[in-house]
């Protein structure tokens, strides 16, 4: 009995499985609707820009990294 615990408390735990992410959408799916802060030249917008505004316009994200920022 000794020899069997001594075994299983020596035995690493396996990981903990990562929480599932989103499921990927299919091409031509409506996107998810969701509101980022917008910003202009000139600073950042008052109101978070939401996706849903505009709905049947052509939408295109620009990521930059932080160039000519504070950050």
């Amino acid at each position: 009995m000794t020899l069997v615990l001594a075994a299983l408390i020596q035995q690493p735990a396996a990981p903990p499985a990562p929480p599932p992410g989103p499921a990927a959408l299919e091409v031509g799916a409506v996107a998810p609707d969701f509101a980022l802060p917008g910003a202009t030249r000139y600073g950042t917008l008052k109101n978070r820009v939401r996706l849903s505004d505009y709905r049947g316009k052509t939408v295109v994200l620009a990521f930059f990294f932080k160039a000519r920022t504070k950050g």
